[in-house]
Order: C-alpha cells, then structure tokens, then sequence
C-alpha cells in the first residue's frame, strides 16, 4: 500500500511563489511514476506536472509550463511542485498522484492518491 500526503499550500499573493511537497510511504517509491493534479471549485480534476522515476523527464500542462517545477528526491521518498508567478486561475486543491504507469499518472485513472492540499492566490 502507498500512502500520499500533500503538504505547503496555502494564500499568496498574484506574482508570488509556493513550493508544495507530497511525502510517500513505502520503500518502492523509486519504482512509481509521481504527478501533481489540481481541481478549482465547479471544475474538473486536471493534470498539472509529471515526472518519471529517476527525475530525468518531466511533464506538464501549457498552462503551468515555464513557471512550475516538477522534482522529487528517491532517498527521502519526496516529490514536489514549486509553483512560480503564481496567478489567481492556480487556485485549486492540488494533490499528488502515484503510479507505475507514466500514461495513467498523467490522467486522473492514477492508481494512488493523497487528500490534497488548497492553494489559494489573491489578485
């Protein structure tokens, strides 16, 4: 069993930053394809970032490219999301998904899923 906790959202002004972390139980962590999702009030779950086992590619939405960063450290079974220039449109919940498929952790069919943690951004 895997278990995600998200951790780090909270209210930051338009143009500011926030780094979120999503801690992994298990000694497989390494094994797992990681992904950050985001769902905004009256709006479906959407894709965020990706990024495969050892760090070495990354993937993300056009919406967040050129401003987030995707990273995760294998020896302390982390991955994190650092969100820059942030915009009011980056309100959401943001959780972290796991699974050993990089297409299904891409998509909302990911296997594991954390609680997710608010991000909120004011204008």
């Amino acid at each position: 069993q895997v278990q995600l906790v998200e951790s780090g959202g909270g209210v930051v002004q338009a143009g500011g930053s926030l780094r979120l972390s999503c801690a992994v139980s298990g000694r497989t962590f390494s094994t797992y394809y990681m992904g950050w999702f985001r769902q905004a009030p009256g709006k479906e779950r959407e894709f965020v970032a990706a990024i495969n086992w050892n760090g070495g590619s990354t993937y993300y939405a056009d919406s967040v490219k050129g401003r987030f960063t995707i990273s995760r450290d294998n020896a302390k079974n982390t991955v994190d999301l650092h969100m820059n220039s942030l915009r009011p449109e980056d309100t959401a919940v943001y959780s972290c998904a796991a699974d050993r498929s990089i297409l299904k952790v891409r998509t909302t069919t990911a296997r594991y899923w954390g609680q997710g943690t608010q991000v909120t951004v004011s204008s």
